[in-house]
């Protein structure tokens, strides 16, 4: 069994934010294997997270994000279950950096649930037709406008939009870590984009 040291514990902790036992725990489950850990830690967060989205949200802040230049202004709603954990840096922190994704992604919405039934079948559509165009044989035409629409779903859908500050990762993916750091239920309800000329 590897050793698990103090450094390895906060380097972990540094890294995920998460409690002192549970990188240690996470450390000795992975042998001392970091990357593993960190997997680990990841997992066991999502399942908190997952535990606490039925909690209701009434707290929180509006956050605005106004580009240099001042030619671009977002406005965002970000709930959590607490005042307290409102006021707290990670949970500003979060807000402002959703802020400043909406900026520069651009999402037509929060989630795939919220979009316009009508665009999406026109999307599908349009999708199938290139699809039958190109020569593709109707039987892998449905594979291949759901594949699209995936894409779709990812440019489009805050949510599944992977973050500007870490491709590696989506926007639920940060939520989810985010709600697993503070111990709270929290969710992104609204936002408005500003752009001069839009």
């Amino acid at each position: 069994m590897a050793e698990i040291t103090a450094a390895m514990v906060k380097e972990l902790r540094d890294k995920t934010g998460a409690g002192m036992m549970d990188c240690k725990k996470a450390l000795q489950e992975a042998e001392g294997d970091f990357e593993k850990a960190v997997e680990l830690l990841r997992k066991k967060g999502i399942a908190k997270a997952a535990k606490r989205a039925e909690r209701e949200a009434n707290e929180g802040v509006v956050t605005a994000y106004i580009h240099p230049g001042s030619k671009l202004g977002v406005l965002v709603e970000v709930n959590c279950e607490t005042d307290f954990v409102a006021k707290t840096d990670d949970f500003q922190a979060f807000a402002k950096n959703i802020a400043m994704h909406i900026a520069a992604s651009n999402p037509l919405a929060i989630s795939r649930e919220e979009l316009d039934q009508e665009t999406l079948e026109k999307e599908k559509q349009l999708y199938r037709e290139q699809a039958l165009e190109s020569g593709k044989p109707e039987n892998i035409v449905d594979r291949i406008v759901e594949g699209r629409m995936e894409k779709y779903f990812s440019e489009v859908c805050l949510l599944e939009q992977p973050y500007v500050k870490d491709p590696d990762k989506t926007v639920k993916d940060l939520l989810t870590e985010t709600i697993a750091k503070v111990g709270e239920n929290i969710n992104i309800k609204r936002f408005a984009r500003f752009r001069i000329g839009e």
